[in-house]
Formats: C-alpha cells, structure tokens, sequence
C-alpha cells in the first residue's frame, strides 16, 4: 500500500468547511484538480452511501468514477473508497485549530505500483484539490 498525503489551514470553521463536502452541489463544484467539472449521477454523501459520477477533463475526455461513502462524521472526518481503477481509500480529516481548520487528505492506494505510476498527477491534483475546496469554502455565505 502506498499512502500520500498532504494538509492544508482553511480560515473557517470545521462546520462550514465540511459543509461543502455534504452539499453534493457544492461538492460538484470543487471537486477534482485544476480545470475539471463534474456531473454526479449519484451522491448520497452518507455512510454507506453510493457515489457516481463523471469528472470531464479540461482536454474534453470523460472519467467515470465509482466510489462509496465509508464514513461521514460531519464535520470531523470522512473516507471514500473510490472502487473502480485505479483504486484507492481517501480519508479526509478535519480539526479545529484557531480560528480555522486543519484538513489532513490522506489517499492510500492498494498497489505501491499503481501508486508510483501515478504519483506524478495525484500530489499536484490533491493541492488543486484542497485550493478548490479552499475557495469554495470562502465564497459561500457566512
């Protein structure tokens, strides 16, 4: 297994900053790297809870994900297990701090080989991740 993870301050609440993980219209708007949107077949963001969707590249490809919701614990943690290749469990953490929030994002692929092969998309993608999460967090209304 191979494990990379990253961490990043947001500048608001735990509360708020998980609630643009429960609204799956919120959720559509950040989710992915740099460039990407989204269409969500499915999002019951609940554990157990189904996830399908499709990520669509700034090059014009599709990328159909299916994944589940193993744990929601608004507004401290939640882990996705994204089923389809390349596989992997996400586990996003979030804790109080000053004023803000820590996010741990720790994603555990099941093969180190998969893993390497695509470490050299997933680190920025995670980072473009959290910034877009970040800004949709900010814009939202207090």
């Amino acid at each position: 297994m191979s494990i990379f993870t990253t961490s990043r301050e947001f500048p608001a609440a735990p509360d708020a900053v998980f609630a643009a993980l429960l609204d799956p219209q919120r959720l559509a708007r950040w989710w992915g790297p740099a460039g990407f949107r989204n269409t969500f077949d499915t999002c019951e963001v609940k554990t157990g809870g189904a996830w399908r969707f499709t990520m669509h590249g700034p090059d014009g490809a599709n990328y159909p994900n299916v994944a589940s919701f193993v744990v929601v614990e608004s507004p401290h943690r939640l882990v996705i297990q994204h089923e389809n290749a390349p596989r992997f469990r996400l586990t996003i953490t979030l804790s109080p701090v000053g004023a803000g929030t820590r996010i741990v994002w720790e994603q555990a692929f099941e093969d180190a080989a998969v893993a390497a092969a695509v470490r050299h998309i997933v680190e920025p993608a995670n980072e473009q991740n959290l910034d877009r999460w970040m800004a949709e967090v900010a814009t939202a209304p207090a």
